[in-house]
C-alpha cells in the first residue's frame, strides 16, 4: 500500500511505467491523493480508507504539502507523521512501514522548502525502530552531484518525471523486499 500526496499519486501518471514493473505484480495499492497533508493522511488512516485486506507493507511519503502550506514547524510536521503511524499501528497492526524522507524540492539546497523538508527527514530517523517502521531516505539518488534537482528528474522541481520515478522504484526494491517477507 502506498500512502501519500500528489508524488505518491504520480505513479498513477508519470510513475505508470515504473508502477507496472515493480509494483503492480506485488498487488499493491495506491492511495495517494493530491494536496494532501500530513492530516489529511491521517484522517484517512484513522477512519477506514484503507483497503478492506490488511496490507503487508505500506509506503508512506508525506510531508512536503505541510512545508509549503501552512506556518508548520519541523517538529509539527514530524508529529504528523508520527500520528499517521500511530494510525496505521492501530488499523494494519501486522503491517511493516516503510516511511520515506520527504523528497528535495527547489533546484538547490537553498530553497526555503528543501531547507524545512530537510530539517523534517533529519527528525524523521527517530520515528522507525527498525521492526515494524523502517526509514529510507534516498534523495541523494534523485540529486545531482552538485545537490542540484534536475528539471529531467522533477520537471516542476516537486513532481518527478518517469525517470525520477524509474530511480524511486529501484531505491524502493532493496529496502521493500525484505518487509514483504512472512
Amino acid at each position: 500500500l502506498f500512502l501519500g500526496d500528489s508524488i505518491t499519486q504520480g505513479w498513477e501518471s508519470s510513475g505508470q511505467d515504473a508502477w507496472q514493473k515493480h509494483f503492480a505484480p506485488l498487488h499493491s495499492a495506491n492511495f495517494g491523493f493530491g494536496g494532501d497533508s500530513t492530516q489529511h493522511a491521517r484522517g484517512r488512516s484513522q477512519n477506514g480508507e484503507l483497503p478492506k485486506g490488511p496490507p503487508k507493507a505500506i509506503v508512506l511519503l508525506i510531508g512536503t504539502n505541510n512545508s509549503r502550506h501552512g506556518d508548520f514547524t519541523p517538529e509539527q510536521i514530524a508529529a504528523g507523521i508520527r500520528a499517521i503511524l500511530d494510525a496505521l499501528v492501530e488499523k494494519c497492526p501486522r503491517a511493516k512501514v516503510l516511511l520515506l524522507g520527504i523528497l528535495p524540492r527547489g533546484a538547490t539546497a537553498e530553497d526555503p522548502y528543501r531547507i524545512k523538508c530537510e530539517a523534517v527527514n533529519a527528525l524523521l530517523p527517530a520515528l522507525a525502530d527498525g521492526q515494524r517502521v523502517h526509514y529510507l531516505n534516498f534523495n541523494d539518488k534523485l540529486l545531482s552531484a552538485d545537490g542540484t534537482l534536475s528539471k529531467e528528474v522533477a520537471p516542476d522541481l516537486l513532481h518527478l518525471s518517469a525517470k525520477g520515478y524509474g530511480i524511486w522504484a529501484e531505491a524502493l526494491e532493496a529496502k521493500l523486499t525484505p518487509l514483504l517477507k512472512p
